[in-house]
């Protein structure tokens, strides 16, 4: 049996990553993303399934992704699209609360809910959040963007204990620094420079994002098939200390 996966996020970074890793070692891979186009070329590139455009933040396009992976029969989810606000609290507006929850937690725990039907009938099946290590520690100016990740990390115990008699696991990574477009963008956006930052990752080097692939291709595996509900941190030893 070939095991159907959906990305979200899959236009570029992690997710162009995780969904290139995958398409190699035979999956049949599903993009989602806000950019039609950059869809339809990584699509090409990877040899993947298929692609449908979707902004998490519009329900009627996440409705239809949600009836997508119904359709489809997904069996394994990567909740991977994030959004990102750098901002002094008293700054915030609502509906940047309202984007960046929608985005980073709403929709993951909407696509769980749509895709579990299908993995407990198979009794078999595998999500996962893409977190963030400001989930787990706290980030200065970046509260909506921490809270909103570490929602991801509640939810995955709570639906963890729910669906592990059905063969199903459910897990949480939280990359740190890692070397993408919106990592770099982030950094240009605080008020640190590039080498300041280095200087408060123990190892001194961001995270590549075939390090993610590698722990996202573990986790689907019959290999780790006993581990659930847990956070897992790949962040260079950021989450550490100083």
């Amino acid at each position: 049996m070939t095991h159907k996966i959906l990305v979200t996020g899959a236009s570029k970074g992690i997710g162009l990553e995780i969904s290139k890793g995958l398409s190699a070692s035979g999956f049949d891979v599903f993009l989602s993303s806000r950019d039609e186009h950059k869809l339809k070329e990584n699509a090409q590139n990877i040899g993947a399934k298929g692609f449908l455009k979707c902004d998490l933040c519009k329900e009627d396009e996440l409705f239809k992704l949600g009836d997508f992976v119904k359709k489809e029969e997904i069996d394994i989810l990567i909740n991977n699209a994030g959004l990102y606000i750098y901002k002094n609290i008293e700054n915030v507006e609502y509906l940047e609360i309202l984007d960046i929850f929608k985005t980073n937690s709403m929709a993951c725990i909407y696509l769980t809910s749509c895709v579990a039907e299908t993995m407990k009938k198979n009794n078999w099946g595998r999500i996962i959040n893409i977190g963030s290590i400001s989930g787990v520690m706290g980030e200065a100016y970046a509260s909506l963007y921490s809270a909103s990740k570490a929602s991801l990390i509640g939810f995955t115990k709570a639906t963890a204990l729910e669906l592990a008699q059905y063969g199903i696991t459910v897990n949480t990574i939280n990359p740190g620094w890692v070397e993408t477009e919106l990592g770099m963008k982030s950094i240009e956006e605080s008020e640190f420079s590039l080498e300041e930052t280095l200087e408060t990752i123990p190892q001194r080097r961001f995270v590549k994002p075939e390090e993610i692939e590698k722990m996202v291709e573990y986790l689907i595996s019959d290999a780790a098939k006993g581990v659930t509900g847990q956070s897992i941190n790949i962040c260079a030893g950021l989450s550490v200390g100083i």
